[in-house]
């Protein structure tokens, strides 16, 4: 495909597509009290139907994968097809036009957990794992959050001592997304007690199915189980799986978290569920009241110009620009406007909301109310956004902290010290 044109290369796409899958019949409009009323943050389903769910994307994937789909602007040495990224562009806009599987399942391991081992892994790792992951061959999830370290990663303890060439690792992760179908993990931990909490973190590749790597399921306020914790029981990990260099691990998962701010900040809701709610304001009467105009008026507003915002975000890093702060402000705008987004539908719903009485487009609400306080801890809390964006964004001081250097932290050490 080195030499293809990119208008040869969209024939040559759509052929494939179109021998292999459906395509999408054209949408129908949407009519209020028609279809399912089920509106939800997080897509809860049965283990057993998410297994064959899984098994349907990892087949779709290996055949993307093998007609040379797969990973299109990636290294040829890993099964990739080496063109630009309008390529990719091109065949993403190709694929929505068909009913292809979810493919939902590796949007952690090929969005975040793949390009970290692209740039710190070991030869051997990512010989190992980068074919494999892009093929669906072997699914990747994320461990990072623990119970006493969310939102301040730096924070975590979950150690890894060193015994020969090998890494053994102990400890306790929390909040992970997939880890019951996952194959390998990221994890970060620390290596050196003695140093700053930012300085003595190391990543490593691990094996979620070894014996020593334990998981249980969380469940949520929404009944369902989206997430899970992880416990290591002194996993064996070979330092060929180290990612980056000893210590090192926060620029590890400084690259793992702007790309997953990417995945969360270009997310958020599509127009189909303003469009829901429109038609909710008019079921219930209230479509001419001016204070429910001024809200949803309010919630369109700030949707549309959260996605401009996204939009110009996304063409950076598609141009093959790394994701960077204004991820953080995507991520933070995503959080508001699905605040936003409840607070108008409890304002429309009122008890209708917390009830079920069998009416259409009411109760149906509450899993994403109740799951959308998981939006603002998921991917870094608000508050840390808010930092993020004042700091390295408007540029302004940074604040005082365990690992800062300024003379009012080295007074108070000394303070402490006397």
């Amino acid at each position: 495909m080195a030499d293809i044109s990119l208008e040869e290369f969209k024939t040559q796409a759509e052929d494939f597509l179109a021998a292999n899958a459906p395509r999408k019949e054209a949408e129908q409009k949407f009519v209020w009290g028609q279809g399912t009323d089920k509106v939800a943050m997080f897509e809860e389903k049965d283990r057993n139907d998410e297994v064959a769910d899984l098994k349907r994307a990892c087949d779709w994937r290996a055949k993307k994968f093998d007609a040379g789909y797969g990973w299109i602007s990636g290294p040829k040495a890993f099964g990739g097809s080496e063109l630009p990224n309008a390529y990719q562009r091109a065949f993403d806009s190709l694929e929505s036009q068909f009913q292809v599987p979810n493919q939902s399942y590796f949007t952690i391991g090929l969005g975040m957990v793949a390009p970290t081992i692209a740039v710190h892994a070991s030869d051997v790792a990512k010989d190992l794992y980068l074919k494999k992951m892009y093929r669906a061959d072997i699914v990747g999830c994320q461990l990072f959050s623990e119970p006493g370290a969310g939102s301040d990663l730096a924070s975590l303890q979950t150690k890894a001592e060193r015994d020969g060439d090998v890494w053994v690792i102990t400890g306790q992760k929390v909040w992970t997304s997939g880890a019951h179908y996952s194959d390998i993990g990221e994890v970060i931990a620390r290596t050196d007690p003695d140093l700053p909490k930012h300085k003595g973190l190391t990543g490593f590749i691990v094996n979620m199915r070894d014996p020593a790597v334990e998981i249980r399921p969380l469940r949520q306020m929404t009944g369902g189980a989206s997430f899970n914790e992880v416990f290591f029981n002194e996993l064996r990990v070979p330092d060929d799986h180290r990612l980056g260099d000893l210590n090192n691990g926060w620029n590890v998962a400084l690259t793992t978290l702007m790309n997953e701010r990417a995945a969360i900040g270009a997310g958020g809701g599509g127009g189909g569920i303003y469009t829901r709610v429109i038609e909710m304001t008019r079921a219930f009467g209230l479509s001419d009241d001016p204070v429910t105009r001024q809200m949803l008026a309010d919630l369109l507003i700030h949707n549309k110009v959260s996605g401009y915002n996204n939009q110009r975000s996304m063409d950076k890093i598609k141009a093959g620009s790394l994701p960077g702060p204004e991820m953080s402000m995507a991520k933070l705008a995503g959080t508001m406007n699905m605040r936003r987004l409840c607070d108008f539908v409890s304002h429309v719903l009122g008890a209708k909301m917390i009830a079920d009485t069998g009416e259409w487009g009411t109760y149906a609400w509450h899993q994403l109310i109740l799951g959308a306080p998981g939006g603002r801890i998921a991917g870094g809390s608000d508050e840390v956004m808010r930092n993020i964006v004042g700091e390295r964004v408007l540029g302004l001081p940074k604040d005082a902290g365990i690992d800062s250097k300024s003379p009012f932290n080295e007074l108070k050490v000394g303070t402490q010290k006397g």
